[in-house]
């Protein structure tokens, strides 16, 4: 193991919201208040823990409706307009971490919807993001998960399609040719691609890693959905990719015939854990 090369991905780790969300975390911990954190700060168990320890609470939408003058954090994924009701009548001072480009993906669906109610989220169903999307249109969007579903709309109406900010690039043009071939001939669809280039932009660079090794490390918390994205990509190039959460992941077995190993991750994915799993291999 000592003679194996072990390389870490220089793109992956926390794009700019989650690093956003997580500096304003430290920023108001470092004050010694307490903070909440409504959600997971991020999909990353091991992140979580670690800003726990710092004090971090974090909280559902019940518990957060029983409190009072607190602060609480919003996270990078974004909130529905009831969540800033809430904490308008309970006197509740929220830091307000949300993505640049999820929130500007609100203010859109928001305005379309004031204008055609029909709207259409390419998103996974529950994800934090894709709810305060779908509260934008006062719970009426219609959410898909994956091209299968296409078939499930209604082409004798107009449809607004928008994404996810962290869906699969080509999963979403695959969307838009099948709904724009299917439309009845007085019907109206538009599509605005609305997924983040800084999560797109990795599948290219991920594949292009993931082709230099010969075992993969995708090291990633299972709640992820950019993960889920990137992971496959990693698979789909190299067949000898394993996702891990943590270097109590890493099974010996796997690099037996291998001389490079390369370590990646999702956008949700902190550096320091990357280099724990490259620790772990090294000193094995």
């Amino acid at each position: 193991m000592k003679d194996m090369q072990v390389e870490i991905d220089h793109g992956s780790g926390f794009c700019f919201g989650v690093t956003t969300a997580i500096k304003k975390a430290e920023e108001e911990l470092a004050k010694g208040e307490t903070l909440y954190c409504l959600g997971d700060i991020v999909h990353n168990s091991m992140e979580c823990e670690r800003l726990q320890q710092m004090g971090l609470v974090t909280i559902d939408h019940a518990r957060m409706a029983t409190l009072h003058g607190v602060k609480v954090l919003l996270r990078a994924h974004g909130e529905p307009p009831s969540t800033y009701e809430l904490a308008r009548r309970n006197n509740i001072e929220l830091i307000d971490a949300t993505c640049p480009v999820v929130l500007q993906l609100q203010r859109r669906i928001k305005s379309q919807y004031e204008e055609s109610p029909q709207i259409v989220i390419f998103g996974k169903k529950g994800h934090a993001e894709v709810l305060g999307l779908v509260g934008q249109t006062n719970g009426t969007a219609i959410v898909i998960e994956k091209f299968d579903e296409v078939t499930t709309l209604d082409y004798q109406h107009d449809i607004y399609l928008f994404s996810q900010t962290t869906k699969s690039l080509d999963e979403f043009h695959r969307i838009v040719d099948y709904i724009q071939s299917h439309m009845a001939p007085d019907a109206i669809f538009r599509s605005f691609d609305t997924i983040c280039r800084s999560v797109a932009n990795r599948m290219t660079g991920i594949s292009q890693f993931a082709s230099r090794h010969d075992v993969i490390l995708f090291v990633c918390g299972r709640k992820s959905s950019n993960g889920k994205v990137l992971y496959n990509e990693c698979l789909r190039v190299n067949p000898n990719t394993h996702l891990i959460e943590g270097p109590d992941d890493i099974c010996q077995e796997w690099f037996r015939e291998a001389s490079t190993v390369g370590i990646c991750g999702a956008t949700s994915t902190p550096k320091w854990l990357m280099e724990q799993c490259r620790d772990a291999l090294i000193g094995a």
